[in-house]
């Protein structure tokens, strides 16, 4: 009961009120001596962390690239470790697998126990083995992981990697006189660095370069050329410390599972010297997929790697945005029976579009890819078996084109089918055998010109299947189409 309502029945002095008191605070009871604490009201948010709250478009865009990195390089690390235990492995997979005992950021419910048994190439060991062509394709590779890689240990052992194969392919290609010449001091300039260490070839690099900058009479030659092989050691010596904690961790793993192993592998001197001969050698053997094209570029002043195919023009779209789309794009490889398309035609009728005077026309990036596979129709298994299988054909095609800067991205992209001839959609003017060909041509917009591809024109699977079927959309300003 209320203690002032008390008070009045019994005729007794009501209790003195606190003039102080908190009108929303618990009331005093006599009777009971446990009350409620008074509630404190938060502090009030001020304006900086009211818009730390939320992210800017920009800022949106940053972070889902940087989620789609993650995951693009994650699905590459699990694909070579898949490669290499089913021993169809490129040399691309056995660099991957090794680094993934130290890997912080691998996916441990990826790991097998046997991995740790299994007989990889060391990386040095690796690039010796390798020709002119393989070289330039294991290049490539190695750009699609160090372009997506964040953790400081792994980006420095495939930066490391690229320097190498740099220097491996350099030596490959026949020299001229100026490379005779200078290759006759190259005994004197490994007996000077070879026994150094890292820390001792970062200090003689500062010297060498103060040297080069400075007005002294030098042979430039042989201090340009020293410093060039002060580098390529530079890099031996930084996959080395790497390889060492591989080879720790690897220890570490074998040590409950083979003991004798695990300290043979401790007493050596660095990784096993195993070549790629004698892990194809090794059981469970089977063929391994093609590769994709390897497309390069050789120097800095051609357009990025892999987009020499796109240089006929100069209008080409190489802004950091579209270049990072393009990288992960690429960083996903191919798939089973995947090629890379690059079946790009003149668009007909191409006039200037009236924005051209406002906004330079700049031509979309894209990486496209065809799905090749087998029809086994009724003479096709008359006539082929799966040993002897008849002529691949196409099942199907992915479109992906970037449009990181639209002007207005409220109006997504779309195509349309073009037959030449006044042919209309299902006539045929193909000799018999032969398959009609057409133009699918995408429309964006400003500030992108259109683009478009000869492709197979046939009836398409509109059901959109899981793995099959027609697909488009327009996603984080991609174009993406199946």
């Amino acid at each position: 009961m209320n203690p002032d309502r008390q008070a009045m029945i019994e005729g007794w002095k009501s209790p003195r009120r606190n003039e102080n008191r908190d009108i929303t605070g618990p009331r005093f009871d006599s009777s009971h001596r446990i009350a409620k604490p008074n509630r404190q009201a938060p502090p009030k948010p001020t304006a900086a962390a009211a818009v730390s709250r939320y992210l800017t478009q920009d800022q949106q865009s940053e972070q889902f690239i940087a989620d789609e990195d993650k995951f693009v390089l994650k699905q590459a690390k699990k694909k070579a470790d898949i490669r290499v235990r089913e021993h169809r492995a490129k040399p691309i997979d056995f660099l991957a697998f090794n680094l993934r005992f130290i890997d912080d950021d691998r996916d441990v419910f990826d790991d097998d126990e046997g991995d740790v048994e299994i007989p990889v190439p060391s990386p040095e060991s690796l690039l010796e083995s390798l020709d002119e062509s393989q070289l330039k394709e294991l290049d490539e590779d190695i750009k699609s992981y160090h372009t997506l890689e964040t953790n400081p240990r792994n980006k420095e052992y495939w930066t490391a990697l690229l320097a190498l194969v740099a220097r491996r392919r350099q030596k490959l290609k026949p020299s001229g006189p100026e490379g005779r010449a200078l290759a006759s001091v190259a005994s004197d300039v490994d007996k000077i660095l070879s026994p150094k260490t890292l820390e001792q070839l970062e200090a003689l690099e500062k010297q060498i370069r103060t040297k080069l900058t400075s007005n002294e009479p030098i042979d430039t030659d042989y201090w340009e050329e020293l410093l060039k092989s002060l580098l390529v050691y530079k890099a031996k010596a930084k996959l080395k410390k790497v390889c060492d904690a591989i080879k720790a961790a690897k220890v570490e793993l074998l040590k409950a599972r083979d003991p004798e192993k695990a300290k043979a592998l401790e007493e050596s001197a660095g990784l096993p010297d195993v070549t790629a001969a004698d892990f194809a050698s090794a059981p469970n053997k089977t063929v391994a997929r093609p590769a994709a094209p390897p497309s390069a570029s050789e120097n800095s002043s051609a357009p990025p790697p892999g987009t020499a195919r796109f240089s006929s023009m100069g209008n080409e779209d190489f802004s950091q945005a579209t270049k990072a789309l393009y990288d992960r794009e690429v960083a996903r490889g191919v798939g089973e029976g995947e090629e890379i398309f690059t079946g790009e035609e003149a668009v007909p009728g191409t006039t200037t579009p009236l924005w051209a005077d406002k906004y330079r026309p700049r031509k979309p990036r894209y990486f496209n890819r065809v799905q090749m596979g087998y029809e086994w129709n009724k003479y096709n298994q008359t006539h082929y078996d799966h040993e002897n299988p008849p002529p691949k054909v196409v099942q199907g095609y992915r479109f992906n084109i970037f449009y990181p800067d639209l002007i207005d991205k409220t109006k997504a992209p779309t195509f349309k089918i073009i037959r030449e001839h006044g042919r209309r959609r299902g006539e045929s003017f193909a000799p018999a055998g032969k398959e009609d060909t057409c133009l699918i041509r995408f429309i964006a917009g400003p500030p992108y010109e259109d683009i478009a591809f000869r492709i197979v024109d046939r009836e398409w699977d509109y059901s959109a299947k899981r793995d099959r079927g027609f697909k488009s959309s327009f996603d984080k300003v991609c174009r993406s189409q199946t």
